[in-house]
């Protein structure tokens, strides 16, 4: 049975995740010579284009029905999460970029620009 709160987990193995996640992705992609079309223009188009798919299971629906999806609609979002994902992952990767170290450092940049009230 699927807890309702997801694992949580360290910074530390969340970053050692997503770098693992990269080399298979690298990996992936080399084995099927896709190399060649990895390149940034590419791949912030198809990070765009999934983005876009994913916004379309949400483009009608309330923000109540958006917290609330069929198991079918569920499945086909994370699907497009994980193309999300994938893309952007191989995108910081061609460019060498630790997107999570990006994150925390524009997490904190928010933090300066945005106090609590």
């Amino acid at each position: 049975m699927e807890s309702a709160e997801p694992e949580l987990t360290s910074p530390r193995e969340s970053s050692d995740t997503l770098r693992a996640l990269a080399g298979d992705l690298q990996e992936f992609a080399r084995a099927r010579d896709w190399e060649q079309f990895h390149n940034p223009k590419n791949l912030s188009m198809a990070v765009m284009i999934e983005a876009a798919e994913l916004a379309e299971h949400f483009q009608w629906a309330t923000a109540e029905q958006s917290l609330q999806l069929d198991p079918a609609v569920r499945r086909e979002v994370a699907m497009e999460i994980a193309d999300v994902l994938i893309y952007l992952t191989r995108l910081a990767d061609v460019l060498n970029i630790d997107p999570v170290q990006a994150a925390r450092d524009k997490m904190r940049l928010n933090a300066s620009r945005f106090p609590p009230p």
